[in-house]
């Protein structure tokens, strides 16, 4: 039962490669994911001229970078249309107003909210109003940040992400615990963003309950930008997706550990039984050190070896043979 929905963030990774945003959605569909996000940046309407680049990446002003980066309506329109051709579902994340309403011309299924637009209580608001699914990103904010953003997406159908935005993400700050307390808190399905360099948290985040999974895609570590050296190349994404699956079919198959049917043969096989050590003439009295065990499983169980002892002998067990309740007078 593979009910983890599995996200390949593309983000920029394209670097305003119309052919490479679409090859990065035959990408994630070869590898196995369910969706191929993008981010729609239009970089007038989210951005000023002068605003600060993070740190992990200065090559470019923000402005310049969103500016190069982006693509038209019209493009993002054909983008949709490939995925749909394809059969990989088309997401991406607006840091505008204007990007909701491109988006909602193209016809998204779902929204995902980035962490720097938390707080950004309209926007949410916006997409509050248009009914879709939508999934919350926590990476930078705290809890009261938090409670208002699912308090203003209320009577929605939202899915809260535990995140981290440090890139990469040390194993120290991915923050499982959060995971644990999102759950009980919103009472609500969650998710996991990985930043991190492997697959081991996003592992452990299914485990805990992570019913969504989003993580970086790029074709190559050596490729420009912000996000492509720090993304998952294609067969760490192919193996996470593995492991998520099976997982998944862990977490959704409990064991019955009284149901046996599976191993009565190796029962047989390999457990011991009760096995007389010497020859045991009539009338003697069974004590321990007369018993052995060996396999077969199929005479008494080594488990009932106290209900022997003490058993006086009523018919001759050859050394080497297996004890049956017969020898010692039981029918």
């Amino acid at each position: 039962m593979n009910d983890v929905l599995i996200i390949a963030e593309v983000g920029s990774v394209h670097d305003g490669s119309f052919g490479n945003a679409l090859k990065l959605a035959d990408l994630a569909k070869e590898l196995g994911a369910d969706v191929v996000k993008y981010q729609t940046h239009i970089a007038e309407a989210e951005t000023l001229s002068d605003a600060p680049s993070p740190n992990y990446f200065s090559a470019e002003s923000r402005f310049d970078y969103f500016n190069r980066t982006g693509f038209t309506l019209s493009q993002w329109q054909q983008i949709k249309h490939h995925c749909d051709d394809i059969g990989v579902e088309f997401a991406s994340s607006p840091f505008s107003e204007l990007a909701v309403d491109w988006l909602e011309e193209i016809g998204v299924d779902r929204y995902k909210i980035p962490s720097g637009e938390v707080t950004n209580l309209p926007l949410l608001n916006k997409l509050k109003m248009l009914g879709k699914p939508i999934l919350l990103s926590s990476g930078m904010s705290n809890w009261t940040e938090l409670d208002a953003a699912v308090n203003e997406l209320s009577e929605t159908n939202l899915t809260v992400f535990q995140c981290t935005s440090m890139y990469p993400c040390p194993a120290k700050r991915v923050g499982l615990n959060v995971l644990d307390e999102m759950l009980d808190r919103y009472q609500c399905p969650i998710g996991f963003s990985d930043h991190t360099r492997t697959n081991y948290a996003v592992f452990a985040a299914v485990s805990k309950g992570a019913r969504c999974i989003e993580k970086h895609l790029t074709f190559s570590n050596a490729m420009y930008g912000s996000d492509a050296p720090l993304a998952s190349e294609p067969e760490d994404f192919r193996d996470m997706v593995k492991g998520v699956r099976e997982i998944s079919d862990m977490m959704s198959s409990p064991v019955d550990k009284d149901n046996l049917e599976d191993f009565i043969d190796m029962k047989l096989i390999f457990q011991k039984s009760i096995v007389a050590g010497k020859t045991l003439k009539v009338g003697e009295t069974v004590t321990q050190d007369m018993l052995c065990y060996k396999k077969p499983g199929s005479g008494i169980s080594a488990a009932d070896f106290r209900k022997i002892i003490g058993r006086t002998i009523v018919r001759e067990v050859p050394e080497g043979q297996l004890f049956s309740e017969a020898d010692i007078g039981i029918e």
